[in-house]
């Protein structure tokens, strides 16, 4: 497997990123493999799902980020879940954490959002973790688009737990609009679901048209990242996309 390029920033302003998708189970299984995964993946941006968000969940993501060394962006409890990580390369514009319609019943689900800049890139950025039932998540593709729009910026990433395959109508909802990574350059595995024996993709990254997809997928045989630590992490595998930003016009 060819590695996937570093992050540099390109003599015309562009920023080439790594940007990793993970969903981390509330850190109930193995915080330590989590941040062994983050770390070997060197991520300039972590949309993480089902991030700490009960008793001392700050705490918690706040540790997660540190043994990454990384720093919290946005999400976590106020977000119901979601949650952004970057690095210090990152210039924050503004953040906003944003809580969807409850269906009683359901599981309260959010969106972490944040508009960042690496040099001379702009973008927008989203975490996601949308509903097991499929009325319910395919409305919420639609308010993950809407809060993209709402973002500003010409350049977005957006991504995480779809709970659902690429078949279905939501993910077909968010490719229509969004260039599905995988697709675009596809790199490493493709499954992400189960951690052990994976069969189905249910986990994404997805970019704006104008963003340059150098690969995505799962990061299975990636330097620093082992079978043991994927394992023993949480009960999905991370997707791991690079791209390329150009510069604000």
């Amino acid at each position: 497997m060819a590695p996937l390029p570093t992050s540099s920033t390109e003599p015309d302003g562009s920023a080439v990123l790594r940007v990793l998708s993970y969903n981390v189970r509330s850190l109930r299984d193995d915080p330590a493999a989590v941040a062994r995964v983050i770390t070997a993946c060197a991520p300039d941006l972590v949309l993480v799902q089902e991030a700490p968000r009960f008793f001392r969940w700050r705490k918690k993501l706040a540790r997660l980020a540190s043994a990454s060394g990384l720093v919290i962006l946005s999400g976590g409890g106020t977000a119901a879940g979601p949650a952004l990580l970057c690095g210090l390369r990152a210039t924050v514009e503004r953040t906003e954490d944003v809580l969807l319609p409850l269906t009683p019943g359901e599981h309260r689900r959010g969106l972490a959002t944040a508009v960042v800049r690496f040099g001379a890139a702009r973008l927008g950025v989203v975490s996601c973790h949308l509903s097991l039932q499929r009325d319910e998540r395919y409305e919420q593709g639609g308010m993950l688009l809407d809060r993209v729009a709402a973002l500003g910026t010409e350049h977005v990433i957006a991504g995480g737990d779809l709970n659902e395959r690429p078949g279905g109508p939501t993910f077909r909802r968010l490719a229509d609009s969004l260039q599905d990574c995988r697709t675009a350059a596809p790199w490493g595995a493709e499954h992400t679901f189960p951690a052990t024996g994976a069969h189905q993709r249910i986990d994404a990254i997805f970019a704006s048209k104008g963003v340059e997809v150098l690969g995505c997928g799962v990061p299975l045989g990636h330097p620093g990242v082992t079978e043991a630590d994927l394992r023993a992490a949480t009960d999905h595998l991370p997707v791991l996309a690079a791209l390329r930003v150009p510069a604000a016009v």
